[in-house]
């Protein structure tokens, strides 16, 4: 299957330490060959870079490590591929507009019965049950709250809504979502997702898939907060939190604001 990436920050925030090690996994330490992406939230602008071919290999995945795009949200993706052929068209993450804002998502797993998911103003380009899906829940969101949210209260009822959802499609399969809108990062796990939040004092990480370390303390200030969340762990020496089966966790400025599964609400 593919895996995922993705970076929450309260301080503009480059993610070159953990996406050398992620790519790695693309065609490298991991058989991930059949495409990557990766995609910005920066300066209220949004900014994407996708490739079908492995990232282990790819020059501009080596770009990524060498230019230090700092952002508050990022996401990533390796594919592997099971539906939908190996084309830029079925490349993750994929991207729609809802309330005049860009939202941006990636999934790893395979789902079944797919097809049948009704679709409505948003339609895939390419073929892949990945993409299918997006379409469908950006739908479903978009029919039960034609306008975005506004107050507390309002943004926990579409959390609850978004978190039903992913779990109506993780009865179709295997369904670990990554997704954005430029202000909070949703993680769904169905089955592997893992996150590591680092705040002062930070310290040294080493990792697991390239020969590279990094003291945190020589490059930022004593209120940073960087969260990371990946499908398997990236660092050899830090201690990840894995996430739960069904369990949403909705990210702002590197801390989780909430939190839901099947047994609690927020």
């Amino acid at each position: 299957m593919c895996e995922l990436l993705a970076m929450s920050a309260n301080v503009p925030t480059d993610i070159c330490f953990s996406f050398t090690g992620f790519l790695h996994r693309g065609g490298g330490t991991g058989p991930h060959r059949d495409g990557w992406g990766i995609a910005f939230y920066e300066a209220g602008g949004y900014r994407d870079f996708r490739d079908p071919h492995p990232s282990v290999r790819s020059p501009i995945a080596r770009l990524i490590c060498d230019y230090p795009i700092k952002s508050h949200i990022a996401i990533s993706h390796i594919r592997q591929a099971n539906v939908g052929e190996v084309r830029l068209a079925n490349t993750h993450p994929f991207t729609r507009e809802m309330w005049g804002r860009t939202w941006c998502y990636a999934h790893n797993g395979q789902l079944t019965g797919w097809e049948t998911l009704p679709l409505g103003v948003y339609r895939p380009v390419g073929d892949t049950d990945s993409e299918h899906a997006f379409c469908w829940l950006l739908d479903q969101l978009r029919q039960r709250c034609p306008e975005r949210p506004v107050g507390d209260d309002a943004w926990r009822d579409l959390w609850r809504l978004l978190h039903r959802l992913c779990e109506r499609l993780r009865g179709l399969g295997v369904f670990n979502l990554l997704l954005a809108d430029g202000d909070y990062l949703y993680t769904f796990c169905a089955t592997k997702l893992a996150h590591i939040t680092r705040r002062a004092p930070f310290g040294k990480a080493a990792l697991s898939d390239a020969e590279l370390t990094v003291n945190f303390a020589e490059h930022t200030t004593p209120n940073d907060i960087v969260s990371v969340v990946a499908t398997e762990p990236l660092t050899r020496n830090e201690s990840w939190v894995a996430m739960r089966p069904g369990e949403l966790l909705v990210w702002r400025l590197g801390e989780i604001v909430a939190r839901y599964d099947a047994t609690m609400s927020d």
